[in-house]
């Protein structure tokens, strides 16, 4: 069945929502259908942004460019036009909180990095720059190599003819960057649409990338927060961790000073009586010698045996805690 020309006529058929739009395509399970609401900002009503025949008080990044040697690398008839949409532009974005700021590329930006260069100025939007690329279209035409650059390429080798002739048009084009694209990242003059008509679309794609912009950032934020909430909480349980090992380790300590009194008390009574059938004499008195210190040190040992305390663990460093952590560290929250 041929499911992408049945979606192809539903959408003929008039029959879908307005605010739906339905695609159809191919995927490993074999052909999917959707029904989809459309977003709300892309049924919204622009209204049209006028844009006035001559610049008098111009904004300041306006007016930074317009005393740039060769404003943005434009023609002379084209560089009125372009500050004045960039005036309107500039004014209808700040009414709306934003702030505009001039960028840092100066007049036309080399031919082999024409698209990829810096704005020429910006707009933030909620937190979010949004950089602006104003570039004049070129009428670009097949070249006809002359007899000069054809003799010229066979003497030098290095020697490349052009294989187009270009020269500038009256058409306009910004390229946007920075942010979430929605509409679009480019708008330029269309022969049935000039881009004064196409101002509140680029007005809207700045509040979006905004919009956009401080959802990141505040979802970042809340990641942030949880993985130091997550952190803390591991924190809490190694430090338990620690002091409960540290315990464990000091009962087994005690356990041992026991069994060792307690063979000691039996080794002590043992010689004690040996002792008594000794001779007065010297053997006899190095043994009751040895019993008294003996007897002591039992005595030593038989109080810390009899008298246990619930020991208090040293305050832990961050190599005592690793064991205990996990993938987390005890510097921070953030995993190894």
């Amino acid at each position: 069945m041929n499911w992408a020309s049945r979606v192809n006529a539903a959408r003929k058929s008039g029959k879908i929502p307005h605010t739906q739009e339905l695609y159809g395509y191919r995927t490993h399970r074999g052909y999917e259908i959707k029904l989809v609401d459309i977003p709300a900002w892309r049924l919204a009503e622009l209204t049209p942004l006028p844009v006035p025949a001559r610049l008098t008080k111009p904004h300041a990044v306006a007016a930074a460019l317009q005393k740039q040697p060769q404003p943005m690398g434009l023609t002379k008839p084209l560089q009125g036009r372009a500050l004045r949409i960039i005036q309107t532009l500039i004014t209808a974005t700040e009414a709306q909180g934003h702030k505009a700021a001039l960028g840092t590329t100066q007049g036309a930006p080399p031919p082999h990095r024409r698209r990829k260069a810096p704005p020429h100025f910006t707009i933030t939007a909620q937190g979010g720059g949004v950089g602006f690329l104003v570039l004049q279209e070129q009428e670009c035409s097949e070249h006809v190599p002359t007899d000069k650059e054809l003799a010229d390429a066979k003497k030098h080798s290095w020697m490349r003819i052009s294989r187009f002739d270009c020269t500038p048009s009256s058409r306009l084009r910004f390229i946007l960057r920075g942010g979430s694209p929605h509409r679009a990242s480019e708008w330029a003059d269309l022969a049935d649409r000039p881009l004064e008509e196409q101002l509140a679309e680029i007005v809207q794609e700045v509040g979006l990338r905004g919009e956009a912009a401080k959802r990141k950032r505040l979802a970042e934020q809340k990641a942030r927060e949880e993985e130091r909430k997550r952190w803390e909480a591991a924190m809490q349980e190694a430090h338990a961790a620690y002091a409960h090992a540290y315990r464990v380790k000091h009962l087994g300590e005690q356990a041992d000073t026991w069994y060792q009194a307690s063979l000691l008390t039996e080794y002590i009574a043992a010689v004690g009586d040996h002792a008594t059938s000794l001779p007065p004499g010297q053997e006899r008195a190095e043994t009751e010698a040895w019993l008294a210190f003996a007897d002591a040190h039992l005595q030593n040992l038989t109080e810390s045996v009899s008298a246990p305390k619930l020991p208090t663990p040293p305050k832990p460093s961050g190599d005592d805690l690793k064991p205990f952590l996990g993938h987390w560290s005890p510097y921070g929250p953030r995993s190894y």
